[in-house]
Protein backbone atom coordinates (compact mmCIF):
# COMPACT_ATOMS: atom_id res chain seq x y z
CA UNK A 1 0.00 0.00 0.00
CA UNK A 2 2.85 2.37 0.86
CA UNK A 3 4.55 1.64 -2.47
CA UNK A 4 1.36 2.56 -4.35
CA UNK A 5 1.10 5.86 -2.46
CA UNK A 6 4.75 6.59 -3.18
CA UNK A 7 4.20 5.87 -6.90
CA UNK A 8 1.19 8.20 -7.01
CA UNK A 9 3.15 10.94 -5.28
CA UNK A 10 5.92 10.55 -7.87
CA UNK A 11 3.40 10.81 -10.69
CA UNK A 12 1.96 14.00 -9.22
CA UNK A 13 5.43 15.49 -8.78
CA UNK A 14 6.41 14.65 -12.36
CA UNK A 15 3.15 16.10 -13.67
CA UNK A 16 3.71 19.24 -11.64
CA UNK A 17 7.30 19.57 -12.85
CA UNK A 18 6.16 18.99 -16.45
CA UNK A 19 3.47 21.64 -16.11
CA UNK A 20 5.96 24.07 -14.60
CA UNK A 21 8.43 23.41 -17.46
CA UNK A 22 5.71 24.01 -20.05
CA UNK A 23 4.73 27.28 -18.37
CA UNK A 24 8.34 28.42 -18.55
CA UNK A 25 8.47 27.49 -22.24
CA UNK A 26 5.27 29.38 -22.96
CA UNK A 27 6.49 32.44 -21.09
CA UNK A 28 9.75 32.37 -23.06
CA UNK A 29 7.72 32.15 -26.27
CA UNK A 30 5.55 35.12 -25.23
CA UNK A 31 8.67 37.17 -24.59
CA UNK A 32 10.09 36.23 -28.02
CA UNK A 33 6.84 37.17 -29.78
CA UNK A 34 6.57 40.46 -27.88
CA UNK A 35 10.16 41.33 -28.75
CA UNK A 36 9.71 40.15 -32.33
CA UNK A 37 12.90 38.10 -32.08
CA UNK A 38 13.71 34.39 -32.47
CA UNK A 39 10.25 33.84 -33.92
CA UNK A 40 11.25 30.70 -35.84
CA UNK A 41 12.54 29.25 -32.58
CA UNK A 42 9.29 30.19 -30.84
CA UNK A 43 7.31 28.50 -33.61
CA UNK A 44 9.37 25.31 -33.32
CA UNK A 45 8.91 25.25 -29.54
CA UNK A 46 5.14 25.50 -29.89
CA UNK A 47 4.99 22.87 -32.61
CA UNK A 48 7.01 20.58 -30.38
CA UNK A 49 4.44 21.03 -27.59
CA UNK A 50 1.56 20.26 -29.97
CA UNK A 51 3.01 16.82 -30.66
CA UNK A 52 1.63 15.77 -27.28
CA UNK A 53 -2.02 14.67 -27.53
CA UNK A 54 -2.99 16.55 -24.34
CA UNK A 55 -1.24 19.79 -25.29
CA UNK A 56 -2.84 19.56 -28.72
CA UNK A 57 -6.13 20.54 -27.08
CA UNK A 58 -4.63 23.54 -25.33
CA UNK A 59 -6.00 26.69 -26.99
CA UNK A 60 -3.27 28.86 -25.43
CA UNK A 61 -0.56 26.99 -27.33
CA UNK A 62 -2.45 27.28 -30.62
CA UNK A 63 -3.07 31.00 -30.11
CA UNK A 64 0.58 31.62 -29.35
CA UNK A 65 1.51 29.73 -32.49
CA UNK A 66 -0.88 31.91 -34.48
CA UNK A 67 0.69 35.02 -32.94
CA UNK A 68 4.22 33.80 -33.75
CA UNK A 69 3.25 33.23 -37.38
CA UNK A 70 1.41 36.54 -37.71
CA UNK A 71 4.46 38.33 -36.33
CA UNK A 72 6.69 36.57 -38.89
CA UNK A 73 4.27 37.51 -41.66
CA UNK A 74 4.15 41.16 -40.59
CA UNK A 75 7.94 41.41 -40.40
CA UNK A 76 8.35 39.83 -43.83
CA UNK A 77 5.64 42.00 -45.34
CA UNK A 78 7.28 45.12 -43.97
CA UNK A 79 10.68 44.17 -45.42
CA UNK A 80 9.16 43.47 -48.81
CA UNK A 81 7.27 46.78 -48.70
CA UNK A 82 10.45 48.66 -47.83
CA UNK A 83 12.29 46.67 -50.54
CA UNK A 84 14.72 45.32 -47.98
CA UNK A 85 16.51 42.00 -48.48
CA UNK A 86 14.17 39.14 -47.59
CA UNK A 87 13.54 35.54 -48.61
CA UNK A 88 10.40 35.73 -50.79
CA UNK A 89 9.89 31.97 -50.63
CA UNK A 90 9.95 32.13 -46.83
CA UNK A 91 7.30 34.87 -46.88
CA UNK A 92 4.96 32.76 -49.00
CA UNK A 93 5.69 29.77 -46.76
CA UNK A 94 4.49 31.71 -43.70
CA UNK A 95 1.21 32.35 -45.52
CA UNK A 96 0.69 28.62 -46.05
CA UNK A 97 1.55 27.85 -42.41
CA UNK A 98 -0.91 30.48 -41.24
CA UNK A 99 -3.68 28.90 -43.30
CA UNK A 100 -2.84 25.45 -41.99
CA UNK A 101 -2.52 26.51 -38.34
CA UNK A 102 -5.59 28.74 -38.13
CA UNK A 103 -7.81 26.22 -39.93
CA UNK A 104 -6.66 23.42 -37.62
CA UNK A 105 -7.23 25.60 -34.58
CA UNK A 106 -10.68 26.45 -35.90
CA UNK A 107 -11.46 22.73 -36.06
CA UNK A 108 -10.45 22.43 -32.41
CA UNK A 109 -12.58 25.42 -31.43
CA UNK A 110 -15.55 24.05 -33.35
CA UNK A 111 -15.76 20.99 -31.11
CA UNK A 112 -19.06 20.96 -29.16
CA UNK A 113 -18.80 21.87 -25.47
CA UNK A 114 -20.38 19.90 -22.62
CA UNK A 115 -23.81 21.25 -23.59
CA UNK A 116 -23.35 20.48 -27.28
CA UNK A 117 -22.80 24.12 -28.24
CA UNK A 118 -20.36 25.12 -31.00
CA UNK A 119 -18.98 28.59 -30.45
CA UNK A 120 -15.64 29.20 -32.15
CA UNK A 121 -14.42 32.38 -30.48
CA UNK A 122 -11.66 33.28 -32.93
CA UNK A 123 -13.26 32.23 -36.24
CA UNK A 124 -14.32 35.71 -37.35
CA UNK A 125 -10.97 37.30 -36.47
CA UNK A 126 -8.83 34.59 -38.05
CA UNK A 127 -11.00 34.30 -41.17
CA UNK A 128 -10.77 38.05 -41.73
CA UNK A 129 -6.99 37.98 -41.39
CA UNK A 130 -6.55 34.99 -43.69
CA UNK A 131 -8.91 36.53 -46.23
CA UNK A 132 -6.73 39.65 -46.30
CA UNK A 133 -3.60 37.63 -47.13
CA UNK A 134 -5.36 35.11 -49.39
CA UNK A 135 -3.83 36.52 -52.63
CA UNK A 136 -0.42 35.40 -51.35
CA UNK A 137 -1.41 31.75 -51.78
CA UNK A 138 -2.13 32.40 -55.46
CA UNK A 139 0.96 34.59 -55.84
CA UNK A 140 3.06 31.96 -54.08
CA UNK A 141 1.96 29.44 -56.68
CA UNK A 142 2.91 31.83 -59.48
CA UNK A 143 6.29 32.47 -57.82
CA UNK A 144 7.17 28.77 -57.75
CA UNK A 145 5.84 28.17 -61.29
CA UNK A 146 8.26 30.87 -62.44
CA UNK A 147 11.04 29.02 -60.62
CA UNK A 148 9.89 25.73 -62.25
CA UNK A 149 9.26 24.20 -58.82
CA UNK A 150 5.96 22.70 -59.93
CA UNK A 151 5.52 20.44 -56.91
CA UNK A 152 5.59 23.36 -54.47
CA UNK A 153 3.54 25.54 -56.82
CA UNK A 154 0.86 22.86 -56.98
CA UNK A 155 0.69 22.81 -53.15
CA UNK A 156 0.01 26.55 -53.06
CA UNK A 157 -2.75 26.38 -55.66
CA UNK A 158 -4.19 23.33 -53.92
CA UNK A 159 -4.34 25.20 -50.60
CA UNK A 160 -5.95 28.15 -52.35
CA UNK A 161 -8.67 25.94 -53.80
CA UNK A 162 -9.24 23.59 -50.87
CA UNK A 163 -9.51 26.44 -48.38
CA UNK A 164 -12.73 27.46 -50.14
CA UNK A 165 -14.55 24.69 -48.26
CA UNK A 166 -13.00 25.35 -44.81
CA UNK A 167 -15.68 25.92 -42.13
CA UNK A 168 -13.45 28.80 -41.07
CA UNK A 169 -14.61 30.72 -44.15
CA UNK A 170 -18.32 30.17 -43.70
CA UNK A 171 -20.12 33.11 -45.27
CA UNK A 172 -17.33 34.14 -47.63
CA UNK A 173 -18.79 32.12 -50.54
CA UNK A 174 -15.55 32.14 -52.52
CA UNK A 175 -17.01 29.91 -55.23
CA UNK A 176 -19.35 32.74 -56.19
CA UNK A 177 -17.17 35.75 -55.50
CA UNK A 178 -13.55 34.75 -56.12
CA UNK A 179 -12.79 35.22 -59.81
CA UNK A 180 -9.33 33.69 -59.40
CA UNK A 181 -10.59 30.20 -58.56
CA UNK A 182 -10.76 28.96 -62.20
CA UNK A 183 -7.30 30.42 -62.87
CA UNK A 184 -5.85 28.75 -59.76
CA UNK A 185 -7.38 25.45 -60.89
CA UNK A 186 -5.87 25.89 -64.34
CA UNK A 187 -2.41 26.52 -62.91
CA UNK A 188 -2.75 23.55 -60.57
CA UNK A 189 -3.58 21.47 -63.65
CA UNK A 190 -0.58 22.92 -65.46
CA UNK A 191 1.71 21.94 -62.57
CA UNK A 192 0.30 18.40 -62.62
CA UNK A 193 0.98 18.29 -66.37
CA UNK A 194 4.57 19.43 -65.84
CA UNK A 195 4.98 16.74 -63.17
CA UNK A 196 3.40 14.08 -65.43
CA UNK A 197 1.10 13.31 -62.50
CA UNK A 198 -2.36 12.28 -63.73
CA UNK A 199 -4.01 12.62 -60.31
CA UNK A 200 -2.77 16.17 -59.89
CA UNK A 201 -3.76 17.07 -63.44
CA UNK A 202 -7.34 15.93 -62.84
CA UNK A 203 -7.81 16.96 -59.20
CA UNK A 204 -9.28 20.38 -59.99
CA UNK A 205 -10.34 19.70 -63.58
CA UNK A 206 -13.98 20.74 -63.11
CA UNK A 207 -12.93 24.10 -61.69
CA UNK A 208 -10.27 24.59 -64.36
CA UNK A 209 -12.90 24.10 -67.07
CA UNK A 210 -14.49 27.35 -65.89
CA UNK A 211 -11.42 29.24 -67.10
CA UNK A 212 -12.71 29.66 -70.64
CA UNK A 213 -9.67 31.68 -71.69
CA UNK A 214 -7.48 28.60 -71.17
CA UNK A 215 -9.96 25.84 -71.95
CA UNK A 216 -7.97 24.65 -74.98
CA UNK A 217 -5.00 23.92 -72.71
CA UNK A 218 -7.29 22.39 -70.07
CA UNK A 219 -8.52 19.94 -72.71
CA UNK A 220 -4.92 19.20 -73.66
CA UNK A 221 -3.93 18.43 -70.05
CA UNK A 222 -6.97 16.17 -69.66
CA UNK A 223 -5.80 14.18 -72.68
CA UNK A 224 -2.25 14.07 -71.29
CA UNK A 225 -3.59 12.71 -67.98
CA UNK A 226 -5.29 9.80 -69.75
CA UNK A 227 -2.10 9.18 -71.70
CA UNK A 228 -0.12 9.01 -68.44
CA UNK A 229 -2.70 6.57 -67.06
CA UNK A 230 -2.47 4.51 -70.29
CA UNK A 231 -6.24 4.83 -70.74
CA UNK A 232 -6.23 4.81 -74.54
CA UNK A 233 -10.01 4.91 -74.95
CA UNK A 234 -10.38 8.05 -72.82
CA UNK A 235 -7.25 9.57 -74.38
CA UNK A 236 -8.72 9.30 -77.86
CA UNK A 237 -12.12 10.49 -76.64
CA UNK A 238 -10.54 13.56 -75.05
CA UNK A 239 -8.63 14.26 -78.29
CA UNK A 240 -11.93 14.07 -80.18
CA UNK A 241 -13.64 16.44 -77.74
CA UNK A 242 -10.71 18.84 -77.88
CA UNK A 243 -10.61 18.74 -81.68
CA UNK A 244 -14.35 19.42 -81.95
CA UNK A 245 -13.96 22.53 -79.79
CA UNK A 246 -10.57 23.67 -81.07
CA UNK A 247 -9.85 22.25 -84.54
CA UNK A 248 -7.08 24.81 -85.10
CA UNK A 249 -5.32 24.16 -81.79
CA UNK A 250 -1.93 22.56 -82.43
CA UNK A 251 -2.34 19.69 -79.95
CA UNK A 252 -5.43 17.68 -80.89
CA UNK A 253 -5.44 17.33 -84.67
CA UNK A 254 -1.96 15.84 -85.28
CA UNK A 255 -2.30 13.34 -82.41
CA UNK A 256 -5.74 12.24 -83.52
CA UNK A 257 -4.59 11.73 -87.11
CA UNK A 258 -1.46 9.94 -85.88
CA UNK A 259 -3.58 7.59 -83.74
CA UNK A 260 -5.82 6.63 -86.68
CA UNK A 261 -2.84 6.19 -88.98
CA UNK A 262 -1.14 3.92 -86.44
CA UNK A 263 -4.32 1.85 -86.25
CA UNK A 264 -4.49 1.82 -90.08
CA UNK A 265 -7.86 3.55 -89.86
CA UNK A 266 -7.02 5.81 -92.78
CA UNK A 267 -10.63 6.59 -93.66
CA UNK A 268 -11.11 8.06 -90.19
CA UNK A 269 -7.88 10.02 -90.57
CA UNK A 270 -9.17 11.42 -93.87
CA UNK A 271 -12.51 12.27 -92.26
CA UNK A 272 -10.73 14.24 -89.52
CA UNK A 273 -8.68 16.18 -92.06
CA UNK A 274 -11.82 17.04 -94.05
CA UNK A 275 -13.47 18.40 -90.91
CA UNK A 276 -10.33 20.34 -90.06
CA UNK A 277 -10.25 21.88 -93.52
CA UNK A 278 -13.79 23.13 -93.02
CA UNK A 279 -12.43 25.16 -90.11
CA UNK A 280 -9.41 26.39 -92.10
CA UNK A 281 -9.18 25.48 -95.78
CA UNK A 282 -5.82 27.24 -96.16
CA UNK A 283 -3.96 25.38 -93.40
CA UNK A 284 -0.73 23.82 -94.64
CA UNK A 285 -0.85 21.25 -91.83
CA UNK A 286 -4.41 20.15 -92.61
CA UNK A 287 -3.82 19.90 -96.37
CA UNK A 288 -0.60 17.94 -95.92
CA UNK A 289 -2.32 15.60 -93.44
CA UNK A 290 -5.02 15.02 -96.04
CA UNK A 291 -2.40 14.17 -98.66
CA UNK A 292 -0.90 11.60 -96.27
CA UNK A 293 -4.30 10.05 -95.62
CA UNK A 294 -4.89 9.85 -99.38
CA UNK A 295 -1.46 8.28 -99.81
CA UNK A 296 -2.22 5.66 -97.17
CA UNK A 297 -5.55 4.90 -98.84
CA UNK A 298 -3.86 4.35 -102.19
CA UNK A 299 -5.54 7.37 -103.74
CA UNK A 300 -2.26 8.35 -105.32
CA UNK A 301 -3.50 10.72 -108.01
CA UNK A 302 -5.32 12.92 -105.48
CA UNK A 303 -2.28 12.84 -103.18
CA UNK A 304 0.05 13.94 -106.00
CA UNK A 305 -2.32 16.71 -107.09
CA UNK A 306 -2.63 18.11 -103.57
CA UNK A 307 1.11 17.98 -102.85
CA UNK A 308 1.90 19.58 -106.20
CA UNK A 309 -0.24 22.54 -105.13
CA UNK A 310 1.58 22.68 -101.76
CA UNK A 311 4.95 22.81 -103.53
CA UNK A 312 3.74 25.65 -105.75
CA UNK A 313 2.98 27.62 -102.62
CA UNK A 314 6.17 26.60 -100.82
CA UNK A 315 8.92 25.00 -102.89
CA UNK A 316 10.97 24.11 -99.79
CA UNK A 317 8.22 22.02 -98.18
CA UNK A 318 10.20 18.77 -97.91
CA UNK A 319 7.39 16.42 -96.86
CA UNK A 320 5.27 17.33 -99.90
CA UNK A 321 8.11 16.10 -102.16
CA UNK A 322 8.32 12.93 -100.09
CA UNK A 323 4.61 12.18 -100.42
CA UNK A 324 4.70 12.64 -104.22
CA UNK A 325 7.82 10.50 -104.48
CA UNK A 326 6.24 7.82 -102.31
CA UNK A 327 2.98 7.93 -104.29
CA UNK A 328 4.86 7.02 -107.51
CA UNK A 329 7.16 4.60 -105.67
CA UNK A 330 4.29 2.68 -104.03
CA UNK A 331 2.56 2.23 -107.37
CA UNK A 332 5.75 0.74 -108.82
CA UNK A 333 6.09 -1.62 -105.86
CA UNK A 334 2.47 -2.76 -106.20
CA UNK A 335 2.89 -3.52 -109.93
CA UNK A 336 6.16 -5.28 -109.22
CA UNK A 337 4.44 -7.67 -106.81
CA UNK A 338 2.41 -9.22 -109.63
CA UNK A 339 5.12 -11.52 -110.99
CA UNK A 340 2.82 -13.00 -113.63
CA UNK A 341 2.38 -9.61 -115.29
CA UNK A 342 5.90 -8.38 -114.62
CA UNK A 343 6.90 -8.32 -118.31
CA UNK A 344 3.82 -6.37 -119.40
CA UNK A 345 4.14 -4.02 -116.43
CA UNK A 346 7.88 -3.53 -116.73
CA UNK A 347 7.67 -0.31 -118.71
CA UNK A 348 5.08 1.17 -116.33
CA UNK A 349 7.21 0.20 -113.34
CA UNK A 350 10.31 1.88 -114.79
CA UNK A 351 8.27 5.01 -115.61
CA UNK A 352 6.93 5.19 -112.06
CA UNK A 353 10.43 4.84 -110.59
CA UNK A 354 11.62 7.59 -112.94
CA UNK A 355 8.81 9.86 -111.79
CA UNK A 356 9.50 9.11 -108.14
CA UNK A 357 13.25 9.75 -108.44
CA UNK A 358 13.41 13.60 -108.62
CA UNK A 359 10.99 14.00 -105.75
CA UNK A 360 12.85 11.54 -103.52
CA UNK A 361 16.15 13.20 -104.39
CA UNK A 362 14.72 16.62 -103.62
CA UNK A 363 13.42 15.30 -100.30
CA UNK A 364 16.88 13.95 -99.49
CA UNK A 365 18.38 17.36 -100.33
CA UNK A 366 15.91 19.17 -98.05
CA UNK A 367 15.95 16.58 -95.26
CA UNK A 368 19.38 14.88 -95.32
CA UNK A 369 19.01 13.70 -91.72
CA UNK A 370 15.85 11.71 -92.52
CA UNK A 371 17.74 8.69 -93.85
CA UNK A 372 15.15 6.24 -92.56
CA UNK A 373 12.67 7.73 -95.03
CA UNK A 374 14.66 8.28 -98.25
CA UNK A 375 17.39 5.62 -98.08
CA UNK A 376 15.37 2.49 -98.97
CA UNK A 377 13.28 4.10 -101.74
CA UNK A 378 16.34 5.62 -103.44
CA UNK A 379 18.24 2.33 -103.16
CA UNK A 380 15.36 0.52 -104.93
CA UNK A 381 14.94 3.26 -107.53
CA UNK A 382 18.65 3.36 -108.45
CA UNK A 383 18.79 -0.42 -108.57
CA UNK A 384 15.83 -0.71 -110.92
CA UNK A 385 16.98 2.17 -113.14
CA UNK A 386 20.52 0.70 -113.42
CA UNK A 387 22.11 3.89 -112.09
CA UNK A 388 25.48 2.42 -111.11
CA UNK A 389 27.19 5.49 -109.66
CA UNK A 390 24.16 6.61 -107.66
CA UNK A 391 23.44 3.05 -106.56
CA UNK A 392 27.01 2.54 -105.29
CA UNK A 393 26.82 5.77 -103.29
CA UNK A 394 23.49 4.92 -101.69
CA UNK A 395 24.57 1.31 -101.07
CA UNK A 396 27.61 2.61 -99.19
CA UNK A 397 25.38 4.77 -97.00
CA UNK A 398 23.12 1.77 -96.40
CA UNK A 399 26.04 -0.39 -95.25
CA UNK A 400 27.26 2.34 -92.89
CA UNK A 401 24.04 2.23 -90.90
Amino acid sequence: MKSIKFFLICICLLSSLSGFAQKKQLQAVRDQIKAGKELARAENTLRGLLVDSVSRKNSKIWLLLCDALVKQYEQGNEKLYLKQKYDTAAFFSVTRRLYDTMSRFDSLEAQPDAKGRVRPKYRVKHAAFLNSIRPNLFNGGAYFVHRKDYQTAFDYYSDYLQSVSYPLFTGYDYMQHDALIPHAAYWAMFCGYKLSDADRIMRFKDLAERDTSMLNFVRQYEAEAYLVKKDTAMYVKSLQVGFEQYPNFAFFFPRLVEYYARKSEHEKALEITERALKADSTSLLFRFAKSTALLNLGRYGECIQLCTQLIKENDSFADAYYNIGLAYFNQAIELNKDRQKYRSNREKIITLYQRSKPYMEKYRELAPEAKSKWLAPLYTIYLNLNMGKEFDEIDKIRKEK
